[in-house]
């Protein structure tokens, strides 16, 4: 605000505050970030099976996706049968309230898919889910 000082008055500034607009912006990103979930991809293409009664399930933060040849991909990457418990205990750390997805190919042998339902288990994730084509 400047002083008129043949009139004695003060002038109004015309120029707009931006701050608090900036300020209420980066409030709502940082708050959108934080209650984000992100969703870790299996990394393969599967030949899910085909049904008729299926259920939608989006709320899946876990996707592990179990090939034609049984071998297990979690966060695209191969992974050894043996580390799927950490592995899984790891993310459900990130995500306590995730559910699981398994997504595993027509060719797979029911040993591998047993062996991962059987980690989450133990893990403590008890939403578990087999994806198919429907």
């Amino acid at each position: 605000m400047r002083k008129n000082h043949a009139f004695g008055e003060e002038e109004e500034s015309e120029e707009i505050n931006l701050t608090p607009m900036l300020d209420v912006v980066f409030i709502m990103l940082i708050f959108f970030i934080v209650t984000a979930t992100f969703i870790k991809e299996a990394g393969i293409q599967v030949d899910r099976p085909d049904t008729t009664t299926a259920d939608t399930q989006d709320d899946a933060a876990i996707l592990v996706a179990i090939s034609a040849n049984d071998e297990i991909w979690i966060d695209r990457q191969e992974r050894d049968p043996k580390e799927i418990r950490s592995i899984l205990e790891k993310m459900r750390a990130e995500n306590p309230k995730g559910s699981m997805v398994i997504q595993a190919d027509e060719e797979s042998t029911n040993e591998v898919l047993v062996q991962v339902m059987e980690a989450a288990k133990v893990v403590g994730i008890s939403n578990v889910a087999i994806a198919s084509d429907n």
